[in-house]
């Protein structure tokens, strides 16, 4: 899970809802600065939610892009279903189609973070004509690595069987002893944190869960989409293996990015750098045939 720094909305951004043809979603909305070099769909990770590109936005706005954080279906402040067939795959790549059309700009650039990298290669696999580009964020396609495994196992084992207020008391534990406790949390922040897991459906926790936990290799069906692809990723990545990422962006072809001296979320750590990685990979897949932009 990411965790926001801070929940201050950056300048010329606004929460809302975005209305699609698959039901409405809570999203965070920045407008560019300047004109539009293009626009930004940014799906969140596990037990996360659009919060966790607040640092990001900013940057991106600065940069001339519209960028758009969601609230996937049942998490944090858009409603789901409460059904298990709701969370499938397919639907989740649907409603990522529906939000991408729904803003209306065409084809947009799509960035999924950690299960949202899930979700969002899905859904260009779809629809690859609804997206410029595909940036998987500390995603990939092989199986996440062994202690993230048992860590969602334990968590959906927890849901089926405790209440979700146990079951979050049990993971602030959990995260007390993996490393010092973090002291620097605000009040806000700390309600906020409860707040997302309290508000966010069971079935969409156990449904994500249930796709973290894919034994399927996507590799050879990343390397077949048309359109540009982008790994991007900590050099201190815990979820998946470094090493992993590092063979599925060469076996695919894809456009490699790796962050010095961050973990699982860049995009809270290194928000800026992160950035101008982003901006440099949409820059070359923007520029007009045989025209070369910098490395």
């Amino acid at each position: 899970m990411s965790k926001p720094r801070s929940l201050v909305l950056p300048p010329r951004a606004r929460a809302r809802r975005l209305e699609t043809a698959r039901g409405w979603f809570a999203v965070l909305d920045v407008e560019p600065v300047g004109g539009r070099r293009g626009t930004v769909l940014l799906l969140p990770g596990y037990t996360g939610s659009k919060e966790d590109f607040l640092a990001l936005l900013g940057p991106l706005s600065e940069a001339g892009y519209r960028a758009v954080a969601v609230d996937g279906r049942g998490q944090n402040d858009t409603p789901g279903p409460r059904g298990r067939a709701g969370y499938r795959r397919k639907a989740l790549a649907l409603d990522a189609v529906a939000q991408a059309a729904a803003l209306g700009d065409g084809p947009v650039h799509l960035v999924g973070h950690s299960f949202g990298g899930l979700v969002a290669r899905a859904a260009a696999a779809l629809a690859p004509g609804a997206f410029r580009s595909l940036t998987l964020l500390s995603s990939g396609p092989a199986r996440v690595a062994r202690p993230q495994r048992i860590r969602v196992r334990v968590l959906r084992a927890g849901l089926a069987v405790l209440s979700k207020e146990r079951v979050w008391q049990a993971m602030c534990w959990l995260d007390s002893r993996d490393e010092e406790p973090d002291t620097g949390d605000t009040p806000e922040l700390t309600a906020f944190l409860r707040r997302r897991w309290m508000r966010t459906r069971i079935a969409q926790l156990a449904g994500a869960g249930r796709l973290l936990l894919d034994r399927q290799d996507g590799t050879e069906q990343l390397a077949a989409l048309p359109l540009p692809l982008h790994f991007a990723y900590g050099s201190d990545e815990m979820v998946w293996s470094p090493a992993d990422l590092s063979a599925a962006a060469a076996r695919t072809g894809a456009h490699h990015t790796v962050v010095a001296g961050a973990g699982h979320s860049p995009n809270v750590s290194h928000p800026r750098e992160l950035t101008d990685r982003l901006v440099g990979f949409w820059e070359r897949v923007d520029a007009p045939a045989g025209v070369s932009t910098a490395p």
